[in-house]
């Protein structure tokens, strides 16, 4: 095969992947109608970068060690 043979393949090629991720796509729209999914799916969130306030934590246990007055057996 020559340069331009392979070329023309690959662009062949190409355009019937982007042919196959737009029908997958209008598949899954099918599939998950936009009133399935929550509100705001897929929007971003912002996340502060500010400490969290401790007195948030007063009385929590520490996860998987249990409360601070008793002894893990």
């Amino acid at each position: 095969m020559s340069l331009q043979d392979d070329l023309t393949a690959v662009r062949r090629n190409l355009n019937e992947l982007v042919r196959s991720v737009e029908q997958l796509e209008r598949d899954v729209a099918r599939q998950a109608p936009a009133a399935s999914r929550p509100p705001g799916a897929g929007a971003m969130v912002s996340v502060p970068d500010t400490p969290y306030d401790s007195t948030l934590w007063t009385d929590a246990d520490d996860e998987g060690l249990g409360a601070r007055d008793r002894r893990a057996p």
